[in-house]
């Protein structure tokens, strides 16, 4: 839950002067146990997307038939571009669904042109929303396991209740009650640190539907979220990671050595994610010069850059426990 006493983990700098502060609450765990708190990491609060790793680990212990990029997919909330809808389209297709069978709320796709969308006579579609990739693989599961696929987003069909389980699992927590997320599937609530616990499970895992679900996003980041999202450069730049965004200013990295990171940002704005995400990996000795740069959201002015986000000084001080 977001708490007005968490601390400041980052900053905005216009110039010289101090614009804006974010504050939240970081998580790092590790195969022996916690080894950072910052903030409130132990009440529930709400991952959304971030949870999608487990969602499919779940569906894959359930009859789930994907692998590589597919299942990349089916834990992405991607940006609706070519390869995402023809990606989604074809997990449809090999349960012998069509788009028409999705309840996803019907969406334009984001961070893409649309003028060739809509010269094409589409408009807001289910198969364009960012978790279609995630309620394709929930249909397709279903019909591999024998359920009925009208009611999959119901939190008491078998599929949510497998899913309820299989969190339950991964974070060592017992899962609340869900609330309807954006896309209409049950949003379910867990701790950050156990939403860390989970990631460091998956990345460091060395075999079963895990390692299968880590490996796909490693070789597919692209298709985990987009061509251009920061989650493709963690990937990239850091080897043996698994990340994943979620709304409202969440961000969950898991390392190979099983490492979990959980990171939530009071104000919900993602821009803050990237900075504290950086400052923790070079903290556990995982600097690159691409990582350094990384800045979604410039500070601008007049369309130069004359400012930066930085770690704030809590985050600074406590970082250096894991140093």
């Amino acid at each position: 839950m977001v708490s007005s006493l968490d601390p400041a983990l980052a900053e905005v700098w216009r110039g010289p002067y101090l614009e804006a502060v974010h504050h939240g609450a970081v998580a790092v765990t590790g195969p022996g146990g916690v080894r950072l708190l910052l903030g409130d990491a132990a009440s529930p609060f709400l991952a959304r997307s971030a949870l999608k790793p487990m969602q499919a680990v779940a569906m894959l212990r359930h009859g789930l038939d994907l692998d590589g990029a597919e299942l990349a997919l089916a834990a992405a909330s991607h940006d609706g571009e070519p390869i995402h809808v023809d990606g989604a389209t074809r997990i449809l297709a090999g349960a012998g669904l069509s788009p028409a069978d999705l309840q996803t709320t019907p969406a334009f796709p984001s961070r893409v042109p649309l003028d060739a969308w809509l010269a094409a006579g589409r408009g807001e579609e289910s198969i364009a929303h960012n978790c279609s990739g995630k309620h394709s693989a929930m249909l397709r599961t279903c019909v591999r396991a024998g359920w009925r696929t009208d009611a999959y987003r119901d939190p008491s069909h078998p599929l949510q209740l497998a899913i309820r389980e299989e969190l339950a699992a991964q974070t060592g927590e017992d899962v609340g009650d869900p609330v309807v997320d954006g896309c209409g599937a049950p949003a379910f609530p867990t701790s950050l640190v156990g939403l860390a616990r989970a990631f460091g499970r998956i990345a460091g895992a060395t075999d079963g539907p895990e390692k299968l679900l880590a490996d796909a996003f490693r070789a597919h980041p692209e298709y985990a979220s987009g061509t251009r999202r920061d989650e493709a450069v963690f990937h990239r730049e850091v080897p043996g990671l698994v990340c994943k965004a979620g709304a409202e200013g969440t961000l969950a990295l898991g390392l190979a050595d099983g490492t979990g990171i959980g990171i939530k940002v009071s104000d919900g704005r993602h821009r803050a994610t990237v900075p504290v995400a950086v400052a923790i990996l070079a903290a556990l000795g995982h600097s690159t010069a691409t990582l350094s740069e990384l800045d979604p959201e410039p500070v601008l002015g007049h369309g130069e850059r004359v400012g930066q986000l930085v770690p704030a000084a809590p985050l600074v001080e406590a970082l250096r426990l894991l140093g």
